[in-house]
């Protein structure tokens, strides 16, 4: 690393460590970023200071966005008695750009998982037992992957709220081993719309 890029090679090196890029897709964003300076670069690094310091993740659902309780969980239009439980935000995302949901969400932060020592007391599932009463909720969606881990919590979270509200899961278009955040908006919808009782 030479002194007349050290600062290049550091945001290179950053930004490799982004899902999605690797070394060579990282000095190519780079190197386009810093060609298009004024256009991109500048607002960007703008954007990402902003971000950095207003993010917050939302006190109720786990939802993030620049507020305490993010605009899903104050709207009185999304307050329908459900409530759809998801691994990551990513997931919560993924649901809203599909636009068929409209009622409110909970993120876990992730599944159990024995492997990875992710108990029931490292997700955000006491919380959503918290939200059962609070919020006058009448069905549980739950909308986790259909990964072993997204079962295993998926059966845990029934097993917690067996009897005191309808749960339901998603239905058709869900792959086994699949995740939310890679499926399409119809798929989506349609998993949604055709979710079963559990």
């Amino acid at each position: 690393m030479s002194n007349s890029t050290r600062d290049i090679d550091a945001l290179i090196e950053l930004m490799a460590k982004l899902p999605g890029l690797g070394p060579r897709s990282a000095r190519r964003a780079v190197l386009h970023l810093i060609r298009k300076r004024a256009l991109l670069l500048m607002p960007l690094a703008d954007m990402m200071h902003a971000v950095a310091v207003t993010a917050r993740e939302c006190l109720r659902c786990g939802n993030i966005g620049t507020t305490d309780i993010c605009d899903i969980c104050t709207s009185p239009k999304r307050a329908t008695g459900e409530i759809c439980v998801v691994e990551d935000v990513a997931d919560l995302w993924a649901m809203e750009r599909s636009g068929v949901f409209k009622g409110r969400y909970h993120v876990l932060g992730g599944t159990l998982s024995a492997l990875d020592s992710v108990g029931p007391e490292d997700l955000r599932i006491p919380q959503l037992v918290t939200r059962l009463d609070s919020e006058n909720i009448t069905e549980v969606i739950l909308a986790v992957g259909a990964t072993i881990d997204g079962q295993t919590t998926a059966h845990y979270i029934a097993d917690q709220l067996q009897g005191s509200v309808k749960l339901t899961s998603l239905a058709q278009g869900v792959p086994i081993g699949g995740e939310l955040d890679y499926l399409d908006d119809g798929t989506i919808t349609a998993a949604l719309n055709a979710r079963k009782e559990m």
